[in-house]
């Protein structure tokens, strides 16, 4: 199984400071929902893991985020692929969780879910927080320039990451990762 793990908010959609609330507010960036849909189409198993601490600080509920992804599914589905899981942590960061991001646990419920280790898949991901959970599972980081990317990416500079790919958005990803695994 080819696996490949992508950040939400910011890689897929837009993302917002005052968080994305409703599926009304969900907005793929260009060319996110065909990325998917081609590495999908290509057998790649896609999953998404995401920090959702909006539904911990009470800014949106259960239903709103299942809204969400029902709307980035059925996107994806139009065009002929699929999403075959979406994994997320509900906490907010002082739950001290195992699951948020850059902890492990949301890749840690992929490779059980999926019966697989993700060490050696791609991880697409705009903040560093996103790049270090990846690494802390031997997955390959890779930053896209959305988002938070291009912000991520100056203060990388400082600490640069070892192995580390850049690409705008995830569209470029995506055609890196179908010519390179």
């Amino acid at each position: 199984m080819k696996l490949v793990i992508l950040d939400r908010d910011g890689v897929i959609n837009l993302d917002s400071d005052q968080y994305i609330k409703s599926a009304d507010e969900w907005l793929p960036i260009e060319g996110s929902i065909g990325a998917i849909a081609t590495l999908s189409q290509a057998g790649f198993t896609v999953v998404v893991a995401t920090n959702q601490s909006g539904l911990g600080r009470g800014l949106f509920d259960l239903d709103d985020l299942e809204a969400m992804h029902h709307k980035l599914n059925t996107l994806v589905e139009a065009e002929g692929g699929k999403v075959s899981g979406i994994f997320y942590c509900p906490h907010a960061p002082e739950d001290n969780c195992k699951c948020r991001k850059p902890k492990a646990g949301l890749i840690d419920a992929i490779e059980s879910a999926f019966s697989i280790s993700a060490a050696g898949a791609p991880l697409v991901g705009d903040s560093l927080r996103d790049l270090q959970c990846g690494i802390t599972k031997s997955c390959i980081p890779i930053l896209v320039k959305t988002g938070k990317g291009a912000k991520t990416l100056t203060t990388l500079n400082d600490e640069p990451i070892e192995g580390l790919l850049v690409f705008d958005d995830l569209k470029d990803t995506a055609a890196y990762i179908l010519e390179n695994f």
